[in-house]
């Protein structure tokens, strides 16, 4: 598959600044894994509060970053755009570990495979790098859902 620009990743996550932490997909096999990258600038508007003097990036908005990725390779292997009417939740996260912090100018690419799909239960295998070197890893699961419409009126 050829790799997604900004425009389709819009098309395919509802996420919106500041909380769109994908920029680019490099690389993705459908029903398998996905490789994608995050440009962490100075500009992210979390860094004057974490932490002034020597920003870094939070933990969970790297974890953040690995799901939404995940996100992407899910909609990719369903043929499918989320809609109004759905919804795709973060549902869990095991065994996260950071292993270096992730600073402005650095590149955090993020690889996701598919672990496991039962019940409407997604598994997967997530890692970040910077400069080939891990920075994070985690299983995460995730979940499609339709959204009741008297819950959302």
């Amino acid at each position: 598959m050829n790799p997604l620009d900004i425009h389709e990743i819009l098309e395919l996550l509802p996420h919106r600044f500041p909380m769109l932490l994908v920029d680019r997909v490099l690389e993705c096999e459908p029903g398998v894994r996905i490789k994608a990258v995050k440009n962490v600038t100075i500009n992210e508007p979390f860094f004057p509060g974490h932490y002034p003097h020597r920003p870094v990036m939070p933990g969970v908005l790297v974890i953040e970053a690995m799901a939404q990725t995940a996100a992407i390779l899910s909609f990719i292997s369903m043929g499918q755009k989320p809609n109004d009417r759905s919804m795709y939740y973060f549902v869990g996260i095991d065994g996260a570990r950071f292993k270096r912090p992730v600073m402005p100018g650095d590149q955090l690419i993020m690889e996701v495979i598919i672990t496991r799909k039962a019940r409407g239960i997604w598994k997967y295998g997530a890692t970040a790098f910077v400069e080939g070197v891990l920075a994070a890893q985690a299983e995460l699961m995730c979940t499609y859902k339709m959204i009741n419409e008297s819950v959302a009126s």
